[in-house]
């Protein structure tokens, strides 16, 4: 465990600190790895015919280091991974600008491609960051869909979710998940309880 989260590199940054890509793709390199995975999710200009002007990020810091950490333990178990990095912004992130970024390493293209996926995904749906989208005529407090899908999918209201995702859930990848990037089904065990996604 202690060398798994040597190579993960997790930070929250500060109100108008920009994310540095080149220095997370530069912390999951390696001369082991033919794949090197990115995402980087951008503030768009429009969102439902609303012109965006910026998305403002608040978090609870401790608690959503301590969930994406279970993340991505959860992640390694189901890929065969090198390193992860993934960095989130806080405060205001102008259009065109990325609010988060998560960059993976694997020997093979497959596992950090899948992996990256995973990671967004599961980022999105569970950890304690919330965001604000400010319109040219208003602002509004936003849950991401997968937030509530995932919601939906437990049936129990946000107090349990929190609980459970940070409690480090299993996670199993089956094996048809190598035909392709990221058309895996993944069970998610929680409590004796199964879910298939």
């Amino acid at each position: 465990m202690a060398n798994e989260e040597e190579k993960n590199l997790i930070e929250i940054l500060e109100e108008n600190v920009e994310i540095d890509m080149g220095k997370y793709i530069k912390y999951v390199q390696a001369p082991q790895c033919g794949a090197i995975a990115t995402f980087s999710g951008t503030t768009r200009d429009t969102f439902q015919g609303k012109t965006v002007l910026e998305l403002r990020y608040e978090a609870y810091v401790p608690m959503a280091i301590r969930c994406i950490k279970s993340i991505c333990s959860s992640t390694r178990s189901a890929w065969n991974l090198d390193s992860i990095a993934v960095a989130h912004r806080l405060g205001p992130v102008p259009v065109g600008e990325s609010s988060v970024f998560i960059a993976v390493s694997s020997v093979h293209r497959a596992d950090a491609l899948d992996a990256c996926k995973f990671l967004i995904d599961e980022i999105k749906a569970s950890v304690p960051i919330w965001k604000k989208e400010v319109y040219t005529n208003g602002e509004v407090w936003k849950e991401n869909s997968e937030f509530f899908e995932r919601r939906l999918e437990l049936g129990n209201g946000v107090e349990d979710l929190a609980g459970r995702v940070c409690s480090g859930r299993k996670v199993e990848v089956d094996e048809h998940r190598k035909k392709g990037c990221c058309a895996g089904k993944v069970k998610v065990e929680d409590n004796g309880a199964t879910d298939s996604r």
